[in-house]
């Protein structure tokens, strides 16, 4: 009768907590602005009202005369393993809570807790594992700690990755190294797109052909990658890129040249300014020889021209760095670089106004009796042989006939 009593007792206090009082809170609950926090705190409530029921089975057990000492104490040690379970689920549920909230904020991108919450559940967890077994040995959670003292080595070996992770994920946070959004780029891990996830062992980066890489947290920190959050931030990205020149197409500009050169608008001013500067350094120095005079090149002209067309363009950026500029020539040919930066950070319009500026460039080279430098292709090398193979009476209509980058 007397155990009867008890599971009656308990099975009340269930249907009081669950029935009344749980119900009252997930009512108000239910009336409060934030729908999405109030299912999560009526679950949260939900598994601590298991807790009343359990505590009175644990506390009325030893009133139950007849039975015996064993079962009473194997009654009272589950029921306080069920006691530690349930709270340890609800303060994961809880750090689970908060971690949602706080990604609702708008800087919460750039501080990412993630990894701080899962270390607080870990902990939580491994809490808990220490308390249940204490419970079930009737032994005090003191003596057990004093014993994993000695298991030191062993647990640093079976934790070395998270302990890394921990450590790694502080360095992030503190450095703001990635943040949620970034594009970064790992070539060693094949890793090349925005970061979607950062978790406490792993960080989850979409690639740009919609694949997923996962790289360990501590990689980031022993490894080197580069992010492009600088770039977006700056609002413009880079166009570096060269025109291999033809080395043999360089030369000087004659009267001629110069003439149909100031009818190009952006070239007025510089022509004027240079052929001023030339002809007073000529007339300063007097050169016997034409060898010996300053002249304007087409090559040079050219560069001029180029500036001055990505000056003119409202999507380059004027703030920023802009060069046109020779390198190391090479067996390639001339590079003429461009170093200057659209007004865009969008992919797509980045390339249609890199793809824009060359189109321009290489039609209009010609017109500065500059060539591109390219290899000649098996169609070129096919005319060659077709005509070397022609008579000597079809030598003239052949020549006629060849490519003008040929004849020249």
């Amino acid at each position: 009768m007397a155990l009867l009593a008890l599971l009656a007792g308990a099975a009340l206090a269930n249907w009081v907590a669950k029935r009344i009082v749980l119900k009252g809170v997930l009512r108000l609950l239910g009336r409060s602005p934030f729908e999405a926090e109030a299912r999560h705190v009526g679950a949260i409530a939900a598994r601590l009202s298991n807790i009343l029921p359990t505590v009175i089975v644990q506390v009325g057990i030893a009133a139950v005369p007849g039975l015996p000492p064993g079962l009473v104490s194997l009654v009272h040690s589950l029921c306080a393993v069920i006691i530690i379970l349930t709270l340890a689920l609800a303060v994961t549920a809880t750090l689970t809570l908060g971690n949602e909230l706080y990604q609702r904020r708008p800087d919460a991108g750039n501080r990412p807790i993630k990894g701080y919450v899962q270390v607080a559940n870990l902990l939580v967890y491994a809490a808990a594992a220490i308390l249940v077994l204490a419970a079930l040995m009737n032994q005090s959670p003191l003596l057990l700690l004093s014993g994993l003292g000695a298991m030191a080595a062993v647990l640093m070996l079976v934790f070395k990755d998270t302990i890394l992770s921990l450590v790694a994920s502080v360095q992030i946070g503190s450095n703001d190294m990635v943040r949620v959004g970034d594009w970064i780029e790992m070539p060693k891990l094949d890793a090349n797109g925005d970061v979607i996830d950062i978790a406490l062992h792993t960080v989850k980066v979409q690639n740009f052909d919609k694949t997923i890489t996962t790289i360990p947290t501590y990689r980031l920190i022993t490894e080197s990658f580069r992010n492009w959050r600088g770039m977006s931030e700056s609002g413009g990205r880079r166009i570096m890129r060269a025109l291999m020149i033809d080395q043999n197409s360089i030369g000087f500009l004659d009267e001629a040249d110069l003439a149909k050169f100031a009818r190009f608008g952006v070239l007025r001013d510089y022509l004027r300014q240079r052929q001023d500067e030339v002809q007073a350094w000529n007339r300063e120095h007097a050169p016997s020889e034409v060898l010996d005079a300053r002249r304007l090149t087409n090559l040079g002209t050219f560069r001029a021209y180029v500036l001055a067309y990505l000056k003119a363009r409202p999507d380059i950026a004027d703030d920023k760095t802009l060069l046109v500029r020779q390198l190391a020539p090479s067996e390639n040919g001339l590079p003429l670089e461009i170093y200057a930066f659209a007004t865009t950070t969008v992919w797509a319009q980045y390339e249609t106004i890199q793809a824009d500026i060359f189109d321009h460039l290489l039609a209009v080279m010609p017109e500065f009796g500059l060539r591109i430098f390219q290899r000649p292709s098996g169609s070129d090398l096919a005319f060659l042989a077709r005509d070397a193979a022609c008579s000597p009476e079809r030598e003239g209509s052949a020549s006629a006939s060849m490519p003008s980058r040929w004849n020249s």
